[in-house]
């Protein structure tokens, strides 16, 4: 939307640095938030002044409402997709370790949309779209809290669309899969990893961060204005894909 404000968390970098390039293209002045300073700093030299950023912690009121508030205006587009992984088995998880990805993941989506949202309600509407993840679609061994964030973002996306419709505010979320950018950069940084995953995913690629953006910038968009409250995976066919190795029988044939 030409002219409009977009905020988009976890900016610094991966997935976040790419939606707010994409929300950039299609017109949007985009408030960049992120913990990591530097790379802000990289991403408005790359960016110009269509880009402004804040240094913020999403889980932090206080935070987040003095960013806000900095805002020529309330935006038209919020992208929560600030977020943090500490992977490992439930067992040897530290209790510190499932709070910090609880109150990035799940808390920092709750306090920065409905802080914005309080904001664009008076001024007309707009868009929320949190990323979730395949990882809350299904649970996967040695994920930590990662699942139950992000299974938690997608209700919460649900429960904000229903309470915001009538508001003029529509709330989607995005579910990303194997994605090459980001997060996963470490673990594809092998290799054999990195050829095991993507032979995993049914398209036969993992997926980049620019498939995240534009199911992002769709969303946003006037053609999905009568879509709210739907989490939409973007992963290849990945979890629709438990039963694509288990062999069968022949098929009967007739006649």
């Amino acid at each position: 939307m030409s002219g409009s404000w977009a905020v988009v968390t976890g900016a610094a970098g991966g997935i976040g640095s790419v939606i707010a390039r994409s929300a950039i293209g299609a017109g949007y002045r985009v408030a960049a938030w992120d913990i990591d300073a530097e790379g802000l700093a990289y991403l408005a030299t790359e960016l110009g002044d269509a880009l402004t950023t804040a240094v913020v912690d999403v889980g932090d009121q206080a935070a987040v409402e003095e960013a806000a508030a900095a805002l020529p205006e309330a935006p038209r587009l919020v992208v929560n997709n600030a977020g943090v992984v500490r992977f490992g088995p439930l067992l040897d998880l530290t209790v510190a370790d499932w709070t910090t990805v609880l109150g990035t993941n799940l808390t920092g989506t709750f306090v920065v949309a409905r802080t914005l949202v309080r904001r664009m309600i008076p001024a007309g509407g707009g868009t929320v779209v949190n990323i979730a993840s395949v990882n809350g679609v299904t649970a996967a061994v040695d994920a930590g809290a990662y699942t139950s964030s992000k299974a938690g973002v997608a209700r919460l996306t649900e429960q904000m669309a229903l309470e915001w419709a009538d508001r003029g505010v529509r709330v989607n979320a995005v579910a990303p899969g194997l994605i090459d950018a980001g997060m996963s950069n470490a673990v594809n940084s092998d290799p054999d990893v990195r050829e095991r995953r993507s032979a995993a995913v049914p398209v036969g690629r993992q997926g980049a961060a620019q498939d995240v953006a534009d199911v992002v910038l769709f969303l946003a968009s006037d053609r999905a204005a009568y879509v709210t409250g739907q989490t939409v995976t973007v992963d290849g066919g990945l979890v629709r894909a438990a039963l694509s190795g288990i062999p069968r029988s022949a098929p009967d044939r007739c006649g």
